[in-house]
């Protein structure tokens, strides 16, 4: 460990082998999950529910402007700005997600198409979740920057763990639907959040009086680093409700299968990311570029192996696992795998950017991949459905991850040759893992 002012930070590789191996276990119980309500519900039911899921996710994160952002830097560069922050991030949680609410009900009346066929009872169910996800963000980044990575891993666990138990619970008793199924979710992540407010209150600094002057200063930085979040949901999210009014609930519960294996190829970037953070916010700008780096050349030397096996075992994932019913997901999961690198770009040199208070550089990478996706979505998915939606995705992150890695060299001021891999840092990091255990002994 090494002590960084008043907080002792943790040993990196050490900690970043720890979240990954909870990620792990949270990327099990999601796809027991998703293999559950596949099964049972079929490819339209399970379209709809992950339709729900996405609302509900996408409305929460569009709605919270970027607050969490200015929280992990606020929080690891000023610690005595915490318990406002807390407190604030109550407020905001309630008066982003009423509006957000609002949005939402209008959006409805307007396009009926948007909520996709789901049963009425469901839309009020993602409405009232979306505070307590600002909230569970909000709260997630402020405990990070203080090197809470050990409840915000536990808090990631529970939210697919108690899903998966109540999926099972339901299925066996033959009471699993698409309602069922998403309030199972909704509870969830409403528990996960409760660990982290009663974390804040018990273990950490509490939550103290709403601080206007402070309010102000976290939606200036997080208005900054928002075009970014935005877009990086239509990167992430928006191309599975597009897909879901052009081709159908159909299309989109083959695709949701497809991303769900996809998904697995960024958690160890995701983590690098994550774990990355507060270190980069305390560092010197030298150490910061090195170490941002070093993780990124990492996590491209462990991701892009792991695509070309997950291309090659498509079949198997999707077909065998799932079930002939869901075969139409091979191709999409193929052409969602080409996208890794992209990914990989995005979110690690882009939070490097971040980190060092220079989000609108991250978000115009990110609008760069926002803007190919929109395009190429609602030009190739009335052609090719959900092989559309995967291949506009991977067309879109590898331009979005080419404009990072541009606006990266320049901030920073480092050579290209900083980025390309080398084979022999994996041994490095593993001796560093060693090293870091065995200091806790």
């Amino acid at each position: 460990m090494t002590t960084e002012g008043n907080v002792v930070a943790p040993g990196f590789a050490r900690t970043a082998a720890s979240t990954l191996g909870y990620r792990l276990s949270t990327a099990v119980m999601s796809f027991v999950s998703v293999l559950i309500t596949a099964r049972a519900l079929g490819p339209t039911e399970r379209g709809q529910l992950a339709l729900l899921i996405a609302i509900a996710t996408i409305s929460a994160q569009l709605g919270r402007f970027a607050v969490e952002e200015a929280n992990a830097n606020l929080a690891a560069g000023e610690p005595a700005t915490r318990r406002g922050l807390a407190t604030n991030s109550l407020v905001f949680s309630c008066v982003f997600g009423a509006c957000c609410a609002l949005v939402i009900v209008a959006l409805f009346e307007l396009v009926p198409a948007a909520h996709g066929d789901t049963p009425p009872e469901t839309w009020w169910l993602a409405i009232g979740t979306i505070p307590v996800l600002m909230l569970q963000a909000y709260l997630t980044y402020l405990v990070r920057a203080d090197y809470g990575f050990r409840v915000t891993n536990v808090s990631w666990l529970m939210g697919p763990g108690i899903a998966m138990a109540g999926n099972a619970i339901l299925w066996l008793a033959g009471d699993l639907t698409v309602t069922t199924a998403f309030a199972s979710w909704i509870i969830a992540h409403s528990a996960a959040c409760l660990l982290l407010v009663g974390y804040v209150v018990r273990r950490s600094v509490g939550f103290g009086r709403p601080d206007r002057k402070l309010a102000r200063r976290t939606l200036r930085f997080g208005l900054k680093a928002y075009v970014g979040r935005v877009l990086l949901v239509g990167n992430y999210r928006v191309d599975q409700w597009i897909l879901a009014g052009i081709a159908g609930p159909r299309e989109l519960g083959l695709y949701s299968i497809a991303v769900a294996w996809a998904e697995v190829l960024f958690y160890l970037p995701t983590v690098l990311m994550i774990v990355q953070r507060p270190y980069l916010v305390r560092a010197s700008e030298g150490d910061a570029a090195r170490r941002s780096a070093i993780a990124f050349r990492v996590g491209v030397l462990c991701t892009v192996p792991a695509a070309l096996a997950m291309i090659v075992a498509a079949p198997l994932l999707c077909t065998t696992v799932f079930g002939e019913a869901f075969s139409g997901s091979v191709d999409d999961l193929r052409l969602l795998a080409l996208g890794a690198f992209g990914i990989v770009a995005l979110q690690q040199l882009g939070d490097a950017l971040t980190a060092r208070g220079a989000p609108l550089r991250s978000s115009a990478a990110i609008g760069v991949a926002f803007v190919a996706t929109i395009g190429l979505d609602l030009l190739l998915i009335p052609e090719l459905g959900g092989a559309g939606a995967a291949l506009a995705s991977t067309l879109a992150y590898t331009a979005g991850g080419s404009a990072v890695i541009i606006l990266y060299l320049r901030y920073f001021d480092v050579s290209i040759r900083e980025l390309v891999p080398r084979p022999s840092e994996l041994a490095a990091y593993a001796r560093g893992l060693r090293r870091e255990s065995g200091g806790q002994r």
